[in-house]
């Protein structure tokens, strides 16, 4: 910025002084005009404002406006097709392969691209256990994505730490740069790629925060489970006797809200990793929904959006007053908040647990409004389900998702971030839970009465009065009912919920519409399936639905 404006900006007289000796020219940056290293969190306010990047809120959150980019592009992410890993990436939708000669072409094009600019740097750890962690960096070039990094993985806030530090895996980020499909092999201007024999990763075309965090989410899926360590798209916390809770599910089915619980430590609230000793957070921040966030409902979360440290994306807010508006949806449904774990004030410090879960909780949100808003699954009845992965996405998520919500298959709860097949996960999540002892529940989030625009959403009290029961053990001696179609267990009664919200069925005015639209999900599960089928045991697939 200085080359254009002739002064400094807020930061740039003590640019360097946490500076790493391993230097961007190793990642093939050079020609810069400065390099600001590790800033903290306020400096990178002061740089945010003056570059006109973002603005302060009222209550000190930093609020950013990401352009047309509001959400993931799913579509746009690659994997280059190298020797090295080749041979265990899960091809297809989710992973395209990239040439590496394009890879090499557009990296170089970046790398041209960069040179005369002024850039940031984070350098950090993903992993909160000592013996997984993995040091990382990430290069932006505007300061709201490097405080975004600071806020999203865990600090270092030692001087000679930050010096000696190297990384062994790279992300450079760059929203001004624009692919060329015809010259890059990319089908838009965007593209989110990784290259695992190189240890870089490239977000170009696109301010969405979230591809930082998610590309490195993606990379600790590969790398971990070659570790024997299981690594989940889910949140976790835990009880003051020590018992651990693993909720998986998508974006807007309540991971992050559901895991906030008072009453509990939070250990994180989307990915997390599984060893042989215990479960660990990846990230040192949380990523959270805030569209219609309620303070009476989710009073901690709420809570952090008027905080400083905050960053705020494409929240609607009034200039004049600075107060910002969590109902309006008018830039899109996925409003974000980023925010570092210690704002939420029962979170874990440590951010892990020596200590092993003792429950799974699947998160769907339903938007045919026809499962149970809980039930227990056997050891196949959780791999069929966990491969499955079945929700609605949730509008303003991803890129071209409308205001409905739209029903999908997502293996492991998070397939777009999964590299390996998902028997891997699977089959890694089963030897966890039978070394555990951990019981496994579906929890349904989404629609009763009717499906989306008819019915209506299922009350979060209602959830979390389930979810309490569940961990408190206040369902294992109680009657349950099978269930005709899924063959899994209801429980006929809990506390503190009526009895007839446990039977979805008698929200329904018209009951056998209500079992047309149960045997049609029942059919959307099983044509899925069959994707997955080849080479599963016949005892999981047998766990899946029957058709009425």
């Amino acid at each position: 910025m200085t080359k254009y404006l002739k002064f400094d900006s807020p930061a740039s007289k003590h640019a360097g002084e946490f500076a790493s000796d391993y230097k961007l020219i190793n990642h093939g940056l050079k020609y810069l005009d400065r390099v600001f290293w590790n800033l903290p969190s306020e400096a990178l306010y002061e740089e945010a404002v003056f570059r006109g990047e973002a603005n302060i809120m009222h209550g000190g959150p930093l609020l950013v406006q990401t352009g047309k980019w509001t959400a993931r592009a799913a579509n746009d992410k690659y994997v280059v097709q190298e020797a090295g890993s080749v041979d265990n990436v899960w091809w297809g939708v989710y992973n395209r392969p990239m040439d590496p000669e394009k890879f090499s072409n557009l990296t170089t094009r970046l790398l041209a691209f960069l040179q005369g600019e002024e850039l940031f740097v984070q350098d950090c750890y993903v992993g909160a256990d000592p013996d997984y962690r993995m040091p990382i960096r990430i290069i932006t070039d505007s300061a709201w994505q490097s405080l975004f990094a600071r806020n999203m993985f865990i600090n270092i806030n030692n001087r000679e730490e930050l010096r000696t530090h190297v990384p062994q895996f790279t992300v450079i980020a760059s929203p001004r740069f624009k692919c060329d499909p015809v010259i890059d092999g990319t089908r838009t201007e965007t593209a989110i790629v990784i290259n695992f024999a190189q240890r870089l990763a490239i977000v170009a075309g696109t301010m969405y925060g979230g591809e930082i965090k998610k590309s490195i989410f993606t990379i600790m899926n590969y790398l971990k489970p070659l570790e024997n360590v299981m690594s989940m798209h889910c949140s976790a916390n835990m009880g003051d006797e020590g018992d651990v809770a693993l909720f998986f599910g998508l974006s807007g089915t309540g991971k992050t809200t559901l895991s906030a619980d008072p009453k509990r430590k939070l250990i994180g609230d989307d990915e997390h990793g599984w060893s042989d000793e215990g479960v660990f957070n990846y990230e040192g921040g949380c990523y959270a929904k805030v569209i219609r966030l309620s303070a009476d409902h989710e009073p901690e979360i709420h809570a952090v959006t008027h905080k400083f440290g905050t960053i705020l994306e494409n929240v609607v807010w009034d200039k004049a007053s600075r107060k910002i508006d969590l109902d309006d949806e008018n830039i899109t449904e996925n409003t974000r908040a980023s925010y570092p774990l210690e704002f939420i004030p029962n979170a874990l410090p440590e951010k892990m647990t020596r200590t092993h879960p003792k429950n799974v909780i699947f998160l769907t949100c339903d938007a045919t409004g026809v499962l149970p808003p809980i039930a227990r699954l056997d050891e196949n009845q959780m791999m069929y389900h966990f491969i499955s992965g079945y929700t609605s996405k949730i509008a303003g998520t991803e890129i071209g998702l409308g205001i409905e919500p739209e029903i999908t298959f997502s293996p492991c709860f998070g397939g777009p971030f999964m590299v390996h097949h998902p028997f891997v996960y699977a089959n890694l999540l089963k030897q966890k839970m039978i070394l555990s002892g951990a019981r496994c529940w579906l929890v349904n989030t989404g629609w009763v009465g009717g499906k989306f625009g008819v019915g209506k959403r299922i009350s979060i009290r209602h959830t979390r009065n389930l979810l309490n029961a569940a961990l408190e053990g206040k369902l294992d001696n109680i009657e349950y009912r099978k269930d005709k179609i899924f063959g899994f267990e209801i429980p006929l009664t809990c506390p503190e919920v009526p009895e007839d919200v446990l039977d979805p069925a008698n929200a329904w005015g018209n009951k056998d519409e209500y079992w047309k639209k149960y045997d049609a999900l029942a059919a959307r599960y099983i044509d899925n399936f069959k994707l997955y089928s080849k080479g599963c045991r016949q005892e999981v697939i047998d766990a899946g639905p029957k058709r009425v």
